[in-house]
């Protein structure tokens, strides 16, 4: 059986292997910036710096979804949130489409509920579960559990593409980056939602250590952690973790276009395997 693994860049992982295929996103601003990764994402993060005009970004449409999904007996396939973002609902009609097109064959669409590493850790599960010769309907009820039991946390300089969105409340967004404090949060209910100040990286690496702990996070359990042109941080961070849970298995890995363009320069995005998160728990996938 022929399986393949489909998510739009929001993912962070671009380009295409054999049973892979990432779907890109676009970022609008003065110009169409495609995350298909021949983005140079250096220099859209340095030209949006500095851009005073309207921005934002744009998902994938059916055809681009049918031809990512190629033609694979199976497809498993995540998207960003779809709180946040056309991503799913593209997805949803490309994955009907598909079956109703090839009898027999299957899609298994999951909404991350969130971005970046999350969509990752899915995509990554569900070849785990794939190598397991479990039965596909077995393979999606965990999935989705996996998704139920996975946090993400972000840790921000600046949210001003976040607050031009109308994502965050752009008075919460005034505070990033006033004397060197970052903004801590998490996605809840597939939404991006400020928690913390944190004036500094030490205050900010415990503010998030602290988040971490408190939702579950485990000895032995998977945390991964994307940054935006900012590893000495993300690896700071790793380290406090490692400190307290050593067998933690943790990665660090960069941003694509669409992650840097809302984390922006210096942000984190934080996903980890935890408790029961009942702000993914969602009955509609």
């Amino acid at each position: 059986m022929n399986y393949k693994y489909v998510s739009d860049s929001g993912c962070n992982i671009l380009g295409s292997t054999q049973d892979f295929a990432s779907v890109p996103m676009k970022v609008i601003a003065h110009k169409e910036f495609v995350d298909d990764g021949k983005l140079d994402i250096a220099a859209m993060v340095a030209e949006l710096k500095s851009h005073k005009g309207k921005s934002g970004s744009s998902c994938p449409n059916v055809g681009e979804w049918l031809e990512a999904f190629g033609d694979a007996d199976v497809i498993f396939a995540t998207t960003i949130s779809k709180a946040l973002s056309g991503s799913y609902n593209a997805a949803a009609q490309a994955a009907h489409t598909y079956m109703e097109e090839h009898p027999g064959r299957k899609v298994i669409l999951v909404d991350s509920m969130s971005a970046g590493p999350q969509m990752a850790m899915i995509l990554d599960k569900a070849r785990q579960l794939v190598s397991q010769g479990l039965e596909l309907e077995a393979i999606a009820q965990q999935l989705r559990d996996y998704r139920n039991h996975v946090h993400t946390l972000f840790c921000l300089e600046s949210l001003t593409n976040l607050a031009r969105n109308g994502r965050v409340n752009p008075a919460v967004a005034k505070i990033a980056g006033v004397l060197g404090i970052r903004v801590c949060g998490e996605a809840k209910e597939g939404k991006i939602c400020p928690a913390h100040k944190a004036r500094g990286e030490k205050k900010a690496i415990q503010t998030l250590v602290d988040m971490i702990r408190e939702r579950g996070f485990y000895d032995g359990a998977l945390l991964r952690i994307a940054h935006c042109f900012n590893p000495e941080f993300g690896q700071a961070l790793g380290d406090a973790i490692l400190a307290q849970f050593p067998n933690a298995r943790f990665q660090l890995e960069k941003t694509g276009g669409l992650c840097s363009y809302y984390a922006e320069q210096g942000g984190l995005m934080i996903a980890f395997e935890g408790g029961f998160n009942q702000d993914n728990h969602c009955l509609e996938d």
